[in-house]
């Protein structure tokens, strides 16, 4: 597998690069998707939807499916119709000339190895920022959400808290009282650095009130959001507030590391993409979150998925490039 020159190379396996994998292996265009490692929090096989507990926004699951459910089938999906997997975090890529090559260990021998292709497909996501806190991180998806949109419904009636003060967070909660009973803003500063237009939304809604100068120093309970303990900064007293929901909204990062100096890139570094999903670099195709700072949602990740693909397949088409047998030994490019 590893000589070979593939038709396709899909780096990333959240919903847009399981989609992407889906349409491109139909097209018998045989993808490898070098898909993360599961210990890795910025890459890891299925992206932020592993870490999801119920998902109630895609579309054909009436009563809903289980996030890692979810990415389970789209993963079987894409291997029904042919496409390739490897459990491995790409080390590096060099998009300087064609095919494009990517390096990643070798899953049973942990020794590098390289993978061309003569179209890329970049599907990398992105990760939400943490505070960092082991109880945050143990009740991921059990009170703990990154997501208002994914995840609001499921508190409605409750008090809960958003960590955050620029327009995200703002955004997040103006949004969650359409559910919520309360929702307290904790912010480590006395002022916001969300626009002006947010914070007036938010000041004049009486569901909204804010913590100033604190920060949440743990997540109570034990399976579930029971409360917070929080501390003042300015004068170091320490309390305990009792919600039932804890959404961090303090950022989100895109991971394109690898590709720095290599694809254009916006100066939050998502990916900039123009006619569909193509990059700056020709054959080169990126899809999800590692290039949509706006949406962020599984659907809109799936749908750009989908059309990487095919823009990808109708550019192997414009250079002559027909799918390659991977029985047989590939030409050079």
């Amino acid at each position: 597998m590893n000589d070979q020159v593939r038709d396709i190379l899909i780096v990333g396996s959240g919903p847009a690069g399981l989609t992407a994998a889906i349409y491109s292996a139909r097209a018998n265009l045989h993808p490898l998707v070098i898909e993360g490692q599961p210990s890795s929090s910025s890459d890891q096989p299925g992206g932020q939807l592993m870490l999801t507990t119920d998902v109630e926004n895609f579309p054909g699951f009436v009563d809903g499916i289980m996030g890692p459910d979810l990415m389970g089938r789209f993963r079987a999906q894409a291997e029904r119709f042919g496409a390739e997997y490897i459990t491995s975090k790409v080390t590096r890529c060099d998009l300087s000339s064609r095919p494009f090559r990517c390096w990643a260990p070798d899953p049973s021998t942990g020794e590098e190895h390289e993978y061309a292709a003569k179209a890329l497909i970049v599907s990398t996501g992105a990760r939400s920022l943490m505070l960092g806190l082991e109880s945050e991180r143990r009740l991921m998806g059990y009170g703990v959400s990154t997501c208002a949109t994914c995840d609001g419904f499921f508190f409605r009636g409750h008090d809960i808290a958003v960590v955050g003060g620029g327009d995200s967070a703002l955004e997040e909660a103006t949004f969650l009282t359409k559910f919520a009973d309360t929702v307290t803003v904790i912010h480590r500063r006395k002022e916001l650095r969300a626009s002006k237009i947010m914070q007036d939304r938010a000041y004049k809604n009486p569901k909204i009130r804010f913590l100033w100068d604190t920060v949440v120093t743990d997540v109570v309970g034990d399976t579930k959001v029971q409360g917070l303990k929080v501390r003042n900064v300015v004068t170091e007293e320490q309390s305990e507030i009792a919600v039932s929901g804890l959404f961090v909204a303090i950022g989100h990062v895109p991971n394109t590391d690898l590709f720095k100096g290599q694809l254009d890139m916006d100066e939050n570094g998502y990916l900039i993409t123009h006619d569909g999903s193509k990059t700056n670099v020709d054959g080169v195709f990126a899809c999800g979150d590692v290039q949509d700072h706006t949406y962020r949602q599984a659907i809109t990740a799936a749908g750009s998925g989908c059309m990487a693909a095919i823009d990808s397949e109708r550019w192997l088409e414009a250079h002559g490039e027909a799918p390659a047998d991977v029985n047989e030994t590939p030409t050079e490019w």
